[in-house]
């Protein structure tokens, strides 16, 4: 008994709200207060009224259709123009459908190299607009995954050095299922 007089003597409390037994003290030591939260103030409130509704904040990311769109323009406003009514031709394209995200990935990587090696300039990546594949579980599925992976993917290293403009393609090529990519010229 004196063994585990001494241990409980010798023991500190977890956190303040926790009182020390009788028997593992001997002095008395005062016990902190809570501290209570320094929330604001309700308003009053009578039984029956309504409540005032709050302004909705969502804190949600934007689609990938606003993202692109809203990314700052890096190529000639005259060309950049012209690419979205559809007036540019592109020199080369890479279809994506039926592809796994690291096939797709890898395959990505190389036409875009090898197009920027050969010197061109406007390409078209179509991704299609993906399948709802949503199953209703608690967690949201995106739909179109290589919709949104590929402009991320084409501004991640090896290919953020190359390309200059990343915009969703005009209906003429493909509209909301693809990709134009502008890249920049080859230094020599």
């Amino acid at each position: 008994m004196a063994l585990w007089q001494e241990v409980a003597r010798r023991t500190v409390p977890l956190g303040p709200h926790r009182r020390p037994s009788v028997m593992a003290s001997t002095k008395s030591q005062p016990i902190p207060e809570p501290v209570a939260d320094k929330a604001a103030p309700l308003a009053a409130f009578r039984l029956g009224e309504a409540s005032t509704p709050r302004e909705a904040r969502h804190d949600v990311l934007p689609g990938i259709t606003e993202r692109v769109a809203s990314a700052p323009v890096a190529m000639d406003r005259k060309s950049f123009q012209r690419l979205r009514r559809g007036k540019l031709t592109p020199e080369a394209k890479l279809d994506l459908h039926g592809m796994t995200l690291d096939q797709a990935h890898g395959a990505l990587n190389g036409f875009v190299m090898r197009a920027h090696g050969a010197g061109k300039r406007l390409v078209l990546v179509v991704t299609g607009k993906g399948k709802d594949r949503d199953s209703g579980g608690p967690i949201p599925v995106r739909h179109g995954v290589l919709r949104h992976n590929v402009p991320q993917w084409l501004c991640l290293p090896p290919l953020a050095p190359l390309v200059l403009q990343v915009t969703e393609a005009h209906i003429s090529h493909g509209g909301g299922g693809a990709y134009y990519v502008y890249l920049r010229r080859q230094r020599k």
